[in-house]
């Protein structure tokens, strides 16, 4: 197996979890194998870039009906891809419906392995997961093997109950060169501390949608007094309703969207990390482990199914609380603002878990150990 097609929803420089997942894997096999990409243009037109040394296709998108893009180009650009480049290898990351049927259609004939890095279920659109059941399983069905980023995943999922002998077990990584401090991001970490001298300063970063929790979040930040300051990064299309839902609650600060310095920065000044995801749509939690890194102890959910809780274990590298209980999360807040020693047991705890799971060096070497196995 020398040459290798990588079909993810975007890729590089969109940002996301499978999108990082997507180079994270492509990065990892550029010594040894051919690769290209196909995947949707963040706007209406085709484009053909080189990114990284790699050729990606970046189909042009018509419109988005239910979170699904929808392009005109992509079965043409599929199937010319197919023809000239011959992978021996797909990798297709799920969910993806309107992909999946094209990519069913055009290797009926071909001799390739399939291979589906299962990020998560079908969660929040209903109606699609009904919709496309069935394709879903002629998809599971023809591929050789399923990754899945977390144990827990892969075993409470509905959907992956039948292919349990085809799965293999590959947590995602997070980007240790990104998150290298430089002496501007120090210098912005202690102002962030002496603005708030004699704080608690508790972070959150992420797309204001609904699954992300923020809602419970600011509401817990109601249960607690004027010692803490939580500090809240990202946008998306909740930002207006959690503003008003914060109004007069002057320990809530929005950042909206951040640069890479900024983030930093706040993650370097942070006392807690609040991860107040409520959905298995969060299926790992790359920002979550982001937090752990720099040494700070996590508050979550309790997720049935999803990464998270794998990622971050209950009293060992934060606290797990009862789902959508903002009264549970708070309290989790004041326990670990009241306990220094309690903070810095678990925020080490937390930083060493990531240092022997999550880094890029063990998802490559997992990557390749994969891919040499199935190889022989």
């Amino acid at each position: 197996m020398q040459k290798i097609l990588h079909i993810p929803n975007y890729y590089k420089p969109h940002i996301g979890g499978i999108e990082q997942t997507c180079h994270d894997i492509v990065e990892s096999l550029s010594e040894k194998y051919q690769q290209k990409v196909i995947c949707f243009s963040e706007d209406s037109k085709t484009k053909y870039e080189i990114i990284d040394g790699i050729e990606v296709i970046k189909c042009g998108v018509w419109k988005k009906i239910l979170s699904q893009s929808i392009s005109f180009s992509y079965k043409k650009e599929l199937k010319r891809v197919l023809k000239e480049f011959k992978p021996e290898c797909i990798i297709l990351h799920f969910p993806n419906p309107f992909v999946q049927h094209y990519v069913l259609k055009l290797i009926k004939k071909l001799k390739l392995t399939l291979i589906v890095w299962y990020h998560t279920d079908i969660v929040k659109q209903k109606i699609v997961r009904r919709f496309f059941k069935g394709q879903t399983k002629r998809l599971l069905n023809k591929a050789e093997h399923i990754i899945c980023t977390s144990p827990s995943y892969s075993q409470f999922s509905e959907t992956l109950k039948k292919y349990q002998n085809k799965i293999t077990m590959i947590p995602s990584c997070i980007n240790e060169n990104r998150l290298e401090i430089d002496e501007k991001t120090k210098e912005m970490a202690c102002e962030i501390r002496k603005d708030n001298m004699d704080k608690i300063i508790v972070f959150a970063v992420g797309r204001h949608v609904k699954y992300k929790g923020l809602t419970y979040l600011v509401e817990a930040s109601k249960y607690l007094d004027d010692r803490y300051a939580i500090y809240i990064a990202g946008q998306g299309p909740l930002t207006e309703e959690l503003k008003v839902q914060a109004k007069d609650d002057f320990k809530v600060i929005f950042l909206g969207k951040v640069d890479d310095t900024t983030l930093k920065a706040y993650y370097l000044a942070m006392d807690i990390y609040a991860f107040p995801s409520i959905t298995k749509n969060e299926a790992f939690g790359l920002s979550l482990a982001e937090g752990m890194y720099f040494k700070h102890p996590a508050i979550t959910f309790t997720i049935p199914g999803s990464g998270v809780n794998y990622v971050s274990l209950n009293q060992v590298t934060g606290i797990e609380v009862e789902n959508s209980n903002a009264k549970a999360f708070a309290e989790a807040i004041q326990l670990l603002g009241q306990n220094e020693e309690l903070r810095n047991k678990y925020g080490l705890a937390a930083q060493q878990r990531v240092k022997d799971h999550f880094t890029f060096e063990k998802f490559k070497n997992n990557v390749i150990s994969f891919f040499e196995e199935i190889n022989n």
